[in-house]
């Protein structure tokens, strides 16, 4: 397990007295103390920092984060992810992604971003920001086939998270991948910066994912 990196006193501190103003004038820009730290370890100066909280602030209001929740996108794609009610070995809320519900060619690419959307959402308000503010996902890939690939949702998840959820990713898990992985993972592992390409690991073999989860809490019934 990789330690979080500490972010300089100097530089929270100014970036907090930054949002301090912005929010003193609307309420909703408002970013408690774990997210201000998560932008700087991710963008490391606190101008970028600040300019990466405004973007998503705004984001998230055009993109209506809030009400996905009771949005038609999460009832109609409710197979293809699920935030468990267990945690992992160190108490990451886990998203689990069951590849095999999932059709490259027979969806909405927005839609189903919404859904992501929503996941990423749920699975951070459950985390227990002074004990670990992190995430752990976890791709299931059984019975899984070259139709189930699918490449732009993969680069949309990764966009999520490298702009707008940045630092949410603790771990992210591989199971159950077929030999053809093999050749799909060299693409996706070009997408990925370093810091997120570390904390990524296909895992093989049970005792080996004993050391991130208890593999009875993933779903059988997706």
């Amino acid at each position: 397990m990789s330690s979080i990196q500490e972010v300089n006193l100097a530089d929270i501190q100014d970036l907090k007295n930054r949002m301090k103003l912005i929010a003193e004038a609307d309420p909703k820009q408002f970013q408690n103390d774990f997210a201000l730290k998560r932008y700087l370890r991710a963008f490391k100066t606190v101008d970028s920092a600040f300019q990466a909280i405004l973007k998503t602030n705004k984001w998230r209001e055009e993109y209506g984060v809030e009400n996905l929740k009771d949005s038609e996108a999460v009832k109609v794609h409710s197979s293809k992810a699920r935030v468990l009610n267990h945690r992992d070995c160190v108490g990451r809320p886990v998203v689990y992604i069951p590849a095999k519900n999932h059709n490259a060619s027979d969806r909405d690419i927005d839609e189903l971003t919404k859904f992501i959307v929503h996941c990423l959402e749920t699975a951070s308000k459950r985390c227990f920001e002074e004990v670990i503010d992190n995430l752990c996902i976890v791709f299931d890939l059984q019975n899984f086939s070259t139709s189930c690939m699918d490449y732009q949702l993969i680069k949309n998840l990764i966009w999520l998270l490298s702009k707008h959820y940045p630092e949410r990713l603790g771990v992210c898990l591989v199971i159950n991948a077929p030999g053809i992985f093999s050749t799909i993972w060299p693409v996706i592992r070009a997408w990925l910066d370093e810091n997120t390409a570390k904390k990524v690991f296909i895992v093989d073999n049970e005792i080996d994912l004993c050391k991130y989860l208890i593999p009875d809490i993933l779903p059988t019934d997706m």
